[in-house]
């Protein structure tokens, strides 16, 4: 990177490696004020705690992510299960992975035996996906009973907790309660259930009919990826009622 600066005509020192990566070195960072704008945490929840609680220059929260997959009673429950396994399973231990599902109570004894065959028992051999139920869910399929902080974790694992809702609005209900405000996706046919789905519910990306995996700067085009921002960023200059507001991507 020094080199290709270079040779671009800036000087190489304007990129640096740090080779002191000591917690006291971390935290002396996050005070220097006059001399660094912002703070970028790229790594576990730890890190970004650390620098939302000590840092007094100012941090850009990225990566937590506890995304959900609502599966509506108008969803195509073959294509439900195929996003699914592809947010769940396909890399679990990013912040874009799933990691609940919440599925419409008109669909769910349907829907949770297709779901448990795809990730349990087709999955014997490459390793299961532990499903965390809820009572309604436990009802329908077999798997660990949830947990009081399943629903608030992020598992960066094979593990996946499911809860069954009675209709859309009890799915936005439970995003906003724990949800980090990363990724969230319904599987519907119905547009109305979607355009209620995307407008109540708040987070950096909101999908229709795809998975939550998308989330990425290589995949929405913007080259070289930062972070992840799940907050709400400031302005620059002089304010008006536009830079009180931010914005999210919606992806169908």
């Amino acid at each position: 990177m020094r080199r290709a600066a270079a040779a671009c005509g800036f000087c190489a020192d304007i990129i640096t490696l740090l080779e002191d990566t000591s917690r006291e070195t971390a935290t002396a960072f996050m005070k220097l004020n006059a001399y660094l704008d912002v703070l970028i945490p790229r790594g576990g929840a730890g890190l970004i705690r650390a620098c939302v609680e000590n840092a007094t220059v100012p941090c850009i929260q990225t990566g937590t992510g506890i995304c959900h997959v609502y599966v509506d009673k108008a969803a195509d429950l073959n294509m439900a299960v195929d996003i699914i396994e592809n947010a769940k399973t396909s890399r679990p231990s990013v912040c874009n992975a799933e990691e609940v599902c919440l599925v419409h109570k008109d669909v769910a004894a349907g829907f949770l035996p297709l779901l448990k065959a795809r990730l349990v028992d087709a999955r014997a051999a490459a390793g299961p996906v532990d499903l965390r139920l809820d009572e309604r869910a436990a009802a329908i399929i077999p798997g660990t009973p949830a947990g009081e902080q399943d629903f608030d974790t992020e598992f960066l694992n094979y593990i996946l907790a499911i809860a069954v809702v009675n209709d859309v609005d009890a799915a936005i209900a439970h995003i906003a309660r724990h949800s980090t405000h990363h990724s969230e996706a319904i599987i519907t046919a119905d547009d109305t259930a979607a355009d209620r789905f995307i407008t109540c519910v708040d987070s950096a990306a909101v999908y229709v009919n795809a998975s939550t995996r998308f989330t990425d700067g290589g995949e929405f085009g913007l080259g070289c990826e930062m972070g992840i921002s799940t907050q709400k960023l400031h302005a620059r200059g002089p304010m008006g009622l536009a830079e009180l507001c931010s914005y999210k991507y919606i992806i169908h």
